[in-house]
Parts: structure tokens; sequence; C-alpha cells
């Protein structure tokens, strides 16, 4: 038996819940970075055995399309499986439900699911420094009753019922594209990184707007701050959910 984390986190707070979550499972996790776009998602297969934990960002209100696409080649083969998806505190609507939905049709057995907020990865002014300590201490509880239901092998129980519709609501486009000002010195790790490939090595300071799913890794791992999105367009989308994000929203438990 293995851990694995499948995990997509361009900018780093989904992979911090995930690594919560499991702490304490096993001295050793294995990882799949759906985020990588060399990786032949194809030829990733789990065993019966092994214990998954699939965690991916809300992206309005659902499962990101580039991380559903390449989770929907990987094979469960019956492993158990626990879903997590992150949100900057406004709301993540559809996201858990579809994450359900995908991972029993790759073969996995969800046995929990968990929605969990952390810093949001444009507006940074909601849920800012999340996930928090107060956080941490709950996700770890999390963690450990998920563990705990695992090794008693009563897993099969039947899911509490998931937040969500089916139909989903209707995906957004990526709409923020980031760019490059004056400070870029042509190091190409913004097209090396680029989950979806958007950002070329001939032309650094932009990224195609048809394959751009503004993830902000690139804005994230630029050593210089070169990459930034229009100031303007996320105040606008700023003030559009301050209402939705101006309470803490918390971390559940479907066990």
């Amino acid at each position: 038996m293995k851990i694995v984390q499948i995990v997509f986190s361009p900018t780093g707070g989904t992979q911090k819940v995930a690594d919560i979550i499991v702490e304490g499972w096993a001295e050793s996790v294995t990882k799949m970075d759906l985020a990588n776009a060399s990786l032949d998602y194809s030829n990733l297969h789990l065993e019966k055995d092994d214990i998954a934990l699939i965690a991916i960002p809300s992206y309005g209100g659902r499962v990101p399309a580039l991380a559903a696409q390449r989770l929907a080649k990987i094979s469960g083969n019956q492993a158990q499986c626990v879903i997590v998806c992150v949100y900057g505190n406004r709301a993540y609507e559809d996201t858990l439900i579809e994450l359900r939905d995908i991972a029993e049709q790759c073969d996995f057995r969800v046995v929990a699911a968990v929605s969990a907020v952390a810093e949001h990865s444009i507006m940074h002014q909601y849920a800012t420094g999340r996930p928090d300590q107060t956080d941490k201490d709950m996700l770890s509880r999390f963690g450990k009753k998920i563990f705990e239901k695992i090794s008693r092998q009563d897993a099969s129980m039947s899911l509490p019922e998931i937040p969500g519709n089916r139909p989903y609501k209707k995906a957004g486009g990526a709409g923020l594209v980031p760019k490059a000002d004056g400070k870029c010195t042509n190091c190409g790790l913004c097209a090396a990184h680029c989950p979806a490939q958007a950002i070329s090595m001939e032309n650094l300071k932009t990224a195609d707007s048809k394959k751009c799913i503004s993830c902000m890794r690139c804005v994230a791992i630029c050593p210089e701050s070169a990459r930034k999105v229009n100031g303007a367009l996320v105040s606008v989308a700023a003030l559009a959910i301050k209402k939705a994000c101006s309470e803490r929203k918390e971390n559940e438990l479907f066990i």
C-alpha cells in the first residue's frame, strides 16, 4: 500500500492543504503533479490497496478544466480516494460534486471529501495567510478521522451527501492573462512551468489568451515579480465578490 497525492496546485495553496491532511498517514507520500504539462497521465495507474488524495482548487465553482482532463486519464483501479477542493473564501459551488464524479469515472472509490480555504490566488486580500494555524489544526483533525475510517476498513459505507448540483454551473473563461513588465529578464521559468503551455520561449512577455487558464503560476514563480495581471480588472473582480468573501468560511469534512 502507498499513499498517493494527485494535486493541481499552480500557486501552492492546494498543495499546502493536501500535505496537512495526509501528514501522519505514512512515512513517504508519492506525488503526482497535475500541473506538469510534460507527464503522460494515461500511464499513471494505482493499485487497489493504495490510498489516493486528489486535491484541486475551485475555479469559479468548478474543477479546472485542465486538471479534469488530466485526471480523467489516470486509472484508479478501485483505490480508496479522498477528494479535496480548495477555494479562496468565496464559494466552491459544484467543485466537489464534479470532482467526485470524475474520480469515480476513473475507478476510484471515494470515501471522504474535504472543502478547505486558502489565500485567493489572484485577489490576495481574500483569505490572506490561509491556511492559518486554526485551519491547520482543523485539517489535521480531518486527516486523522479520514485515516481512522480507512484503517477500520469501513470505507464501503455510503458517503454523506456532497454539496453541489448536476448539471454543474457553467464554467467561466480565464479572463485575466498575466503579462511581464520591464523587470523581466527572459529567464524562461514562466514558460517552463506553465501548466497550460500558454507561454512561448519566443515571446515571454505575454501568454496565449486562448490557452491561459489564469492559474497565476507564472506570477507566483517569477523571481523578479515581473508578471502581473491588469490591476483595474482585478479591482473590478474583487469588488464583485467582496460581499461573498466578507465572512470567514470554514473548512468542511464529509465522511
